[in-house]
């Protein structure tokens, strides 16, 4: 019953080119891509770089810190030792405990301002590329148009 008929492929005469004309598809500006690419990669190296500076920033202040906090406790010990009766040791216990008490709140916010002020750098790179960003998208819709 088949044997006689040769099969043939529908899609043989079916004109593909003529149907993907008809879709618009849009063009694609490499160069814009490429460069927005650019753009961004530039934006996140400049955070990163904020960031790790600022770290290395604050490690050696904190470095710096104990240090002194080192050189002051091994000083206090030789004052202590040094006095000559027990009250004067209480009261030069509790006048290290004060003054390490003070260096401890000074210290501590000195570093919490070191902090803000890198997140602050890395994030206002980020803040101003997306804000860049978003002009570039609102200007190639808008050509468009």
């Amino acid at each position: 019953m088949y044997a006689n008929t040769a099969f043939k492929n529908p899609f043989a005469d079916f004109d593909f080119s003529k149907v993907a004309g008809e879709f618009k598809f849009p063009m694609v500006n490499v160069e814009s891509v490429v460069e927005t690419g650019r753009k961004n990669f530039a934006a996140v190296t400049t955070a990163s770089t904020a960031a790790v500076e600022s770290m290395k920033t604050i490690a050696t202040r904190q470095g710096d810190m104990f240090r002194a906090a080192m050189e002051d406790f091994s000083k206090h010990g030789s004052d202590v030792l040094s006095a000559a009766t027990v009250e004067e040791k209480i009261a030069k216990q509790i006048d290290f405990a004060k003054k390490s008490y003070d260096a401890a709140i000074t210290n501590g916010k000195e570093l919490a301002e070191l902090y803000a002020k890198g997140q602050t750098e890395a994030f206002e790179t980020l803040s101003a590329r997306v804000a860049d960003l978003t002009e570039e998208v609102k200007a190639a819709i808008a050509a468009k148009k």
